[in-house]
Order: C-alpha cells, then structure tokens, then sequence
C-alpha cells in the first residue's frame, strides 16, 4: 500500500468508528470523557496541536513536562492503552515515533540519540487513551522524571519494548 493510501485508509478508519466510543485496543472512535479524545478533535482551546504528518494522529506538549523538549503523539480515534495492543498496532507505534522525531526535529533538537519515547504501562497511566510520551534531552531529566520515565521499570515501556514485545506476541500465537 502506498504512503498516501495508507494515510487515507487510516484516517477513514478513524472518521468510520468516530462517535462509537469502544474501549479496545484495535480502537474504536471517539469518548467525550476522554481528555485526548477531546484535544484530538480540538473540542479543548487550551491545547495547540502541533503540525503532524499522519491525518490519524496528533502531537501537543505535555502540560506537565519532564523535560525541555516533552510531547505527547495520540491517535485521533480512541485506542486503549499500550497493554491493549496487538501485534496489528505496530505501524501505528512507528507512525507514533516518527511524528515523535519529526517534532523534535521541528524544535531545533536533532541528537536523536539522546530521546526517551515510551508508554506508561498500566496501571500506571493517567489517561487510558494510547499516548507516546517523547522526552528530550533524555540526558538531563530530572531526578523525578528518571524515575517517572525509567527503562526497564514496571511502569514505563520504551517505543522500540513494545514493538518488540508485540512482535513476540504475535510469533507465539
């Protein structure tokens, strides 16, 4: 599938299950109690969106951040957290990081080996509506935001930790 098809094909996915309001990780449309349901459809003014590559996804900064650079990547139709994924989710975790890059490189930060991009792993997310936290400069968090944002930890899961763990998933079944 072409890139602009592929475009397309998710962003009529997303306008299809909208207003359906299911919980599932394959997703499912729109929750009005959902905080990054509302912001994805600009129902929320204090939110800027970022510019954004992918129709089906949308980028704002943290309101709490644990870095300089700290910005969140949401699919536009409402998906469960990261726990609730299928190895089917992958493209839209590597859309999720590219957007991730694309906006630090936006921001005049380039070492894209100093970035820390991951999932709360629940049950520690305070929003149950799949988000990429992306950090930067990873280097100089914060004592509070290592702990917050740790690799290896029960409560964060990095980007490339859950492709791989999907990818398992998927080889075992």
């Amino acid at each position: 599938m072409a890139a602009g098809e592929e475009k397309e094909g998710a962003a009529a996915a997303a306008t299809a299950g909208a207003g359906e309001g299911k919980e599932a990780g394959n997703g499912g449309g729109y929750d009005g109690k959902c905080t990054f349901c509302r912001i994805a459809r600009r129902e929320e003014p204090g939110t800027v969106l970022l510019p954004c590559e992918y129709e089906d996804l949308v980028c704002f900064r943290d309101i709490r951040p644990g870095a300089r650079h700290h910005f969140l990547v949401v699919p536009v139709e409402h998906m469960g957290n990261c726990k609730t994924l299928k190895a089917e989710h992958i493209p839209v975790v590597k859309r999720m990081m590219e957007v991730g890059k694309a906006v630090l490189q936006r921001n005049n930060f380039n070492d894209l080996n100093d970035v820390r991009m991951g999932f709360h792993w629940p049950p520690f997310c305070s929003i149950s509506h799949l988000h990429l936290h992306v950090l930067a400069p990873a280097s100089q968090l914060g004592f509070l935001s290592r702990l917050v944002y740790r690799i290896n930890s029960y409560w964060f899961i990095t980007a490339e930790q859950l492709i791989e763990r999907l990818q398992t998933e998927n080889a075992a079944s």
